[in-house]
């Protein structure tokens, strides 16, 4: 019995000593925003008050445009998603990026609220900062569903919707990205606020990806600082707990807007039967699929993608 018990404590022992090297090998501290501004916030980034948030944001393109093209990106990506269509879109338009409360520079909400409302609250806010009445409104994943939000709470502000790869109906996927399951399953996502190796931030990457080879250093640098950011890694976790698929769903019939909705047929998180959805739900819309893409396919292939874009906004000037 003595030798049973004694056998117990030094393989706890064991294990005790594992984790706690474990965890200073992937302690990764959270960086300031001072610490990450000059890599991820050059010209022409700025950052703006809005409603006691310092938002990380971009503004570029003509100023006499009347309905300036916003993007709205994803879970755990941020404005420099939309980097190779901002640099096509803005030969002509005016295009305005951000990062959400939550993510990127921006980082968490001054009061840990992050329902699809208070995001779509701070779409109209930043709007509304810049002089916008009227605009375009394009978002991927969260950034979709708080774009369609956007145009059922307040269609009078939307000009034109472009949903890609869209959240916001109840779905089932076929994988989901570790950093996702980590953020959403109790404990590991309290010790990952302190713990995060980078092999996680590639992993969800690659699974995202259509093509798993095109996730480059310079990729996976830039959502690892930005997921390091002061508060990220807690909002994260805050908003899989608060922003999630419900009754607001049911008025996606409602948008009367035209409709552009754009999705990776590769797409194993929210899979492809969710776009054909969409696109029954919408009247005025038409459904794009890029069978080799994947889930964030305008920064996976940009310049194919925002091919399909242009005819569309052209359409409404």
């Amino acid at each position: 019995m003595k030798l049973a018990v004694k056998f117990a404590v030094g393989i706890l022992l064991l294990l005790a000593g594992v984790l706690g090297t474990a965890f200073i090998a992937w302690r990764v501290p959270d960086q300031p925003v001072s610490a990450l501004q000059a890599r991820w916030a050059p010209p022409p980034s700025q950052f703006i008050a809005v409603r006691g948030m310092q938002v990380h944001l971009r503004d570029e393109g003509p100023r006499g445009d009347p309905t300036p093209i916003v993007l709205l990106h994803g879970t755990g990506a941020s404005l420099h998603t939309w980097d190779g269509w901002t640099r096509e879109l803005t030969r002509e338009r005016r295009v305005i990026r951000f990062d959400l409360p939550g993510f990127g520079l921006t980082g968490p909400s001054p009061d840990g609220v992050y329902t699809i409302e208070r995001y779509v609250d701070t779409v109209l806010a930043v709007a509304d900062t810049l002089g916008v009445p009227r605009f375009v409104l394009a978002g991927n994943s969260l950034g979709g569903y708080v774009a369609w939000a956007t145009a059922v709470l307040h269609p009078q502000r939307i000009d034109r919707l472009i949903l890609v790869d869209a959240a916001g109906y109840p779905y089932q996927s076929q994988s989901v990205p570790l950093a996702f399951r980590i953020a959403r399953t109790p404990v590991l996502n309290v010790l990952m606020r302190d713990v995060l190796p980078r092999s996680v931030i590639e992993s969800s990457l690659r699974d995202v990806y259509g093509d798993p080879s095109k996730v480059t250093p310079d990729l996976v640098d830039r959502y690892f600082d930005l997921a390091t950011r002061a508060g990220n890694r807690a909002a994260l976790v805050a908003r899989f707990d608060q922003t999630t698929p419900g009754t607001l769903s049911e008025r996606v019939t409602e948008i009367q807007v035209p409709t552009l909705i754009l999705w990776g047929g590769k797409d194993r998180l929210i899979p492809l039967d969710f776009g054909q959805r969409f696109a029954r739900d919408i009247h005025d819309s038409r459904l794009i699929v890029f069978d080799a893409l994947g889930h964030v396919p305008h920064e996976e292939d940009p310049a194919r993608t925002v091919a399909a874009v242009l005819p569309f906004i052209q359409s409404g000037r």
